[in-house]
């Protein structure tokens, strides 16, 4: 079983001012023992030879990512030409994507309270996304993922989990591990379609979401808008815990997202 996390952010983003570079995350994962990683720039991809230098030397196997803004909606795009999954702008365009092209689309955060996720979208196009992501930001008494668990099971998709990592400390809280046949990008994403993945998570501590929070509502933007196709930018030893599903209490957030996931 490979242990992946195929939903984060680094200091390389052109829209988030993030504190850690993709080297630093790259050196926590290995770490922590992490097999695979995506690094999901917003509106484009992240590609550095020497990050995957990084990764090679260190045993972890870089998938190509994107997080897509589609019509305002967030789409995790994975394992696919750059090019192309820059080019999207569409779910039109996704469905033509995939039908080129053997990678993985999943749901990111899709019940949040936050303009940019799915929400009733994911009902509307539930034929293109291979898989729904349960994600870090969760306690015992507000669960987001919830929802989304229930939308996985009722359309029979595999339940990913990431951590929409915006901040170190987040890494390995929330995690997935996947039967795959080898630790090449193409068969992850083909045993995480045919469902060969386990959810693995336990909720965060409230003063490490507060800290981990806060930090990304207090540092500015580097961009107010989404960076466009094909816009080029400048370039604690935690085992995953195997959680059962939630009881969700009939609770208002304590938080709202404000477009930083």
């Amino acid at each position: 079983m490979l242990k992946v996390d195929l939903h984060l952010h680094t200091g390389e983003d052109p829209i988030d001012r993030i504190l850690h570079s993709a080297t630093d995350l790259v050196d926590r994962a290995a770490e922590l023992g992490f097999d695979a990683l995506a690094i999901t720039r917003h509106d484009n991809q992240f590609a550095d030879p020497r990050v995957s230098a990084l990764a090679r030397e260190r045993g972890v196997t870089l998938i190509p990512g994107i997080e897509r803004t589609i019509g305002g909606r967030h789409v995790l795009l994975l394992d696919f030409p750059a090019g192309a999954a820059e080019a999207v702008r569409t779910m039109n365009d996704v469905a033509r994507l995939k039908a080129r092209y053997a990678g993985l689309v999943i749901a990111p955060h899709p019940y949040f309270p936050d303009p940019s996720c799915l929400r009733g979208e994911l009902d509307a196009h539930a034929d293109l996304f291979d898989a729904v992501e349960w994600s870090y930001f969760w306690t015992r008494g507000v669960n987001f993922n919830a929802r989304a668990a229930r939308w996985a099971r009722k359309y029979g998709k595999p339940l990913v989990g990431n951590s929409d990592l915006h901040d170190l400390r987040q890494l390995g809280r929330t995690c997935s591990l996947v039967d795959a046949a080898s630790r090449e990008a193409s068969a992850i994403c083909d045993a995480i379609r045919q469902g060969r993945v386990t959810l693995q998570t336990e909720p965060v501590p409230p003063l490490e979401l507060a800290a981990v929070f806060s930090g990304m509502m207090l540092r500015s933007r580097k961009n107010s808008r989404p960076a466009q196709p094909f816009e080029r930018q400048n370039p604690s030893n935690r085992p995953c815990k195997t959680s059962a599903m939630p009881f969700v209490r009939s609770a208002s957030s304590p938080y709202s997202p404000s477009s930083r996931f």
